[in-house]
């Protein structure tokens, strides 16, 4: 989950990837993962490198503090079954001195919370009680009306292939007290086109892949996630009830707001009306229990949550909005086809910015968790980048020097976003030429610079480290339809709103 504002005018805590402004500050999903040609051949890990890389995350962790508006993090690695390394960095309470431990203190996953929820509807899949192609309505208390014939599948809501609207509220609307349940059957989102095709990432999906596991469990959502997922991989930490008491409470990080240079601690956020999307709070040692069982196929220490073939479908391909770019898995994000493949997923609220990331054929698995202010949210995505940049390096791609027509360029915005109410231009990437081969992508004063490696088909300079990251973009649809994507975010793409007059 991403809080899209920036500016302080808090609306919303919907979000997991949400635009022009949060994407030229820090891709969701880093962009050191976006598929690039030249990729490494094998997904064997570098044994030096891997023994360094603590003393490295400590290094770019110190340096982040100092300049990012981190107050706190977490980050766990796991390797070939084993953690690599579990540790705390900066304060879990600033005014009380209080450090962060790495073992005991908990963060807020926001959307990397919805991994438990498709875990949770696989296991009811394969009791035979969920069908992947089932019209989501067999399973409810309540009626979704199909759109242009065709209902909402179950295996839609993994792809967020939904098509619906984004909901968006004032701060005080959120705040008043509803449950996940009642907020479902209340705010239905407005239909836009037809569920299983264009990807725009939907928190009341995932909320309603939970409800339908209460429904057919006829358990209640957080106690299923705890009796069949937290407590047989020994997460006794982790929890989606809020608020939360007795030890969670007392090992909380806070949330911060940055007043006048100094962190001020705020309220624990509550995510209620969308409980099964983010509402989850976790240890470090909690998840890398749990991405260990996934890189287990299914399985942990003795308890399995989930068949191999299950997992397999959660991290196999099902959509993608832009042809040669990274799309889809089933829940997951792809991040990266091959070299080795990866999958993950993001998740912020407004105080926690948080990145999970799976490279099965590696047996590698990593998780960070910082709170701070929202240059945090830029620093999760920074250090995400660095340590896969180091581990599964790759190489730029051969520029591309052939004259050719040059790519429809104006005013994009993305399809994620309340259509309810008015579209806000303010929030629009605009795209311009760049000499021959190049392109300017400017969102809300930040600028960044890409070249041209393929027929409409570019790669990111700006910002760009040896061994990565090398995001992509590609410009694509039909001719009254332009759209662009990229490969950082292939749970949303943007289309052409105002062509350039040039």
């Amino acid at each position: 989950m991403l809080h899209c504002d920036q500016d302080g005018r808090r609306r919303w805590k919907w979000a997991l990837g949400c635009g022009a402004a949060i994407f030229l500050m820090a891709p969701t999903v880093p962009s050191a993962l976006a598929k690039s040609v030249a990729t490494t051949a094998s997904a064997s890990i570098d044994r030096g490198k891997l023994a360094v890389l603590p003393d490295f995350i400590d290094g770019v962790l110190a340096q982040q503090i100092a300049q990012r508006e981190v107050a706190g993090a977490v980050v766990t690695i796991v390797h070939r079954g084993k953690v690599v390394m579990t540790r705390g960095y900066g304060f879990a309470d600033v005014d009380k001195g209080l450090a962060v431990d790495g073992q005991h203190t908990l963060f807020r996953p926001g959307s990397v919370s919805k991994l438990f929820t498709w875990v949770a509807l696989m296991q009811q899949v394969e009791a035979g009680k969920v069908d992947l192609d089932a019209d989501v309505n067999h399973y409810l208390d309540y009626e979704i009306p199909p759109f242009q014939g065709k209902p909402i599948r179950v295996r839609d809501l993994f792809a967020h292939a939904v098509g619906m609207s984004d909901l968006s509220y004032a701060e005080g609307e959120w705040e008043k007290e509803e449950t996940y349940q009642s907020f479902l059957k209340s705010h239905i989102p407005q239909r836009l086109w037809a569920p299983g095709g264009e990807i725009s990432y939907s928190n009341y999906g995932a909320s309603l892949a939970g409800y339908i596991v209460e429904r057919v469990s006829g358990e209640a959502f957080p106690d299923y996630v705890e009796r069949h997922i937290f407590q047989p991989l020994g997460m006794m930490a982790t929890t989606f009830r809020e608020p939360l008491t007795g030890d969670k409470a007392a090992h909380m990080a806070l949330g911060y707001a940055l007043v006048d240079g100094r962190f001020t601690p705020k309220p624990y956020e509550r995510y209620d009306k969308i409980m099964p999307a983010g509402s989850a709070a976790s240890t470090a040692p909690d998840m890398a229990r749990f991405m260990l069982a996934m890189l287990g196929n299914g399985a942990f220490n003795g308890a399995r949550i989930l068949k191999p073939d299950s997992v397999h479908f959660l991290e196999s391909n099902s959509i993608a909005n832009a042809p040669g770019l990274p799309g889809m898995a089933h829940g997951f994000m792809v991040a990266r086809e091959a070299g080795p493949r990866l999958v993950g997923h993001g998740g912020n609220t407004m105080d926690f910015h948080s990145y999970l990331l799976l490279a099965p054929e590696a047996e590698f698995g990593f998780f960070v968790s910082m709170t701070g202010r929202q240059g945090s949210y830029g620093a999760r995505t920074e250090l995400s980048d660095a340590v896969i940049g180091r581990l599964f390096p790759q190489a730029p791609a051969a520029r591309w020097t052939q004259a050719g027509a040059k790519p429809p360029v104006g005013a994009y915005r993305v399809n994620r976003r309340d259509y309810n109410k008015p579209a806000d231009p303010a929030g629009d990437l605009k795209v311009s030429i760049q000499g021959e081969h190049g392109l300017l992508v400017e969102g809300q004063g930040r600028k960044s610079y890409w070249e041209q490696i393929g027929p409409a088909l570019y790669e990111q300079v700006t910002g760009a480290r040896i061994g990565g990251p090398y995001d992509r973009l590609l410009f694509y649809g039909a001719p009254g339809d332009p759209r662009m994507s990229f490969g950082a975010q292939p749970h949303v793409t943007y289309h052409l709103v105002s062509p350039s007059r040039k």
